[in-house]
């Protein structure tokens, strides 16, 4: 018997695009599943939310999971814009699932997050899903490696067809209108995570040699917006143009590399130049010392490093993924690529697998060299085995 299945289906009925979509992600398996995953897209909340909890009461007594999106992902396809529900389903023998909701309380000057469950010495990773209005899914990701003893979550930022108020998180066969679900997942049959950032190095890696917060002042001695000027200046008119398309700016992983090539960065958007100052903003804490390396993303960029990281991935874990869940970027899809099937076929391609669902998210998490990081534009895989 076959141990996953998904299904996506589209209309203006959602709730009848539900039960077809969870018939058919269950019909490999004979009906039954331990993981059921539902994501939903559509113009009206409450449809959205009524969707949901259909798909999630046809799931029997699997464990269930999901958020609404302004896209989805699944049956070898991606629909973005419109009414559509994705179903994945899994049985998984030996994989213990421990689901938890994350919620805020004030705290003095900030929120304090409760409601983690703690790792057990088989949980293998995290799987989050959080409303990116409400949560504070930064903060909680950025300090999560220390926290959870290095334990990789990867998931996403639901959104809707009309922002925040049409966030909702499903769980359990209920929904969930702010904070963050998600699940442990332990046990073999979770093979592992990666993550395709999309972006490739231009010009040299510098030092930072003076910074404030997420402000970069000087970049190996020289004020961050005049070094900047003195790379693009120096490109190839056909790299000065992909500059057009965003700029971005990438943290070594590892400071003790002898060099830094395409991989060894965390990317991070170039948000602000201050030409008066000679000042760059970036998206995180820059640190006097920290090695980085400009960066440029268009769409054979992307589509080479998602391919690259699928390969790799492969070959690590031995061929092993039969199933997975993927979190693209609603930056990626059709906006950066022809089709907004790209990311889900090249996965199901690359890896040789089928079921293969997921959404397109407001931001994806995922572990980069051994932390976990809240992205933007990327594709985050969860990869599982029969």
């Amino acid at each position: 018997m076959a141990r996953f299945g998904d299904a996506l289906a589209t209309g203006a009925d959602l709730v009848s695009a539900a039960e077809r979509a969870v018939r058919g992600a269950l019909a490999p398996l004979d009906g039954a599943a331990d993981l059921v995953c539902v994501f939903v897209s559509g113009a009206d909340p409450e449809e959205v939310e009524l969707a949901a909890e259909r798909a999630m009461a046809l799931a029997g007594e699997a464990t269930t999971i999901g958020c609404s999106s302004t896209g989805v992902i699944g049956g070898g396809r991606g629909v973005e814009g419109e009414g559509a529900v994705s179903v994945w389903a899994a049985m998984l023998p030996g994989v213990a699932i421990t689901p938890f909701r994350l919620d805020t309380i004030p705290e003095g000057d900030h929120l304090a997050v409760v409601g983690m469950v703690e790792p057990g010495p088989e949980d293998r990773v995290a799987l989050l899903l959080a409303d990116p209005y409400e949560f504070p899914a930064h903060s909680f990701v950025r300090r999560s490696t220390a926290v959870l003893g290095g334990l990789p979550i990867v998931g996403g930022l639901a959104d809707g067809l009309r922002g925040r108020e049409s966030v909702r998180l499903f769980a359990d066969g209920h929904t969930v209108d702010n904070g963050a679900v998600g699940l442990l997942l332990g046990g073999e049959g979770v093979v592992g995570t990666t993550v395709s950032q999309g972006c490739r190095p231009i010009g040299p890696s510098m030092v930072v040699t003076a910074a404030e917060g997420n402000t970069v002042l000087e970049l190996a001695g020289t004020p961050a917006y005049r070094k900047l000027e003195q790379i693009v200046n120096a490109l190839p008119p056909e790299e000065q143009d992909l500059l057009t398309q965003g700029l971005h700016i990438g943290i070594a992983m590892d400071e003790y590399a002898d060099q830094h090539e395409q991989g060894d960065f965390l990317i991070r958007a170039l948000i602000g130049a201050d030409p008066e100052s000679g000042a760059l903003t970036i998206g995180d804490v820059a640190e006097v010392g920290q090695t980085v390396r400009f960066q440029v993303r268009d769409h054979d960029t992307a589509e080479d490093d998602l391919l690259q990281r699928l390969r790799s991935f492969g070959e690590d874990t031995g061929g092993r993924t039969r199933a997975a869940l993927l979190f693209s970027c609603n930056g990626r899809g059709a906006a950066m690529f022809s089709s907004a099937d790209h990311d889900v076929r090249c996965v199901r391609q690359t890896l040789g697998i089928e079921a293969v669902t997921g959404f397109f998210a407001a931001g994806e998490i995922g572990p980069v060299a051994g932390r976990n990081h809240l992205h933007g534009l990327t594709a985050c895989l969860l990869a599982f085995e029969s």
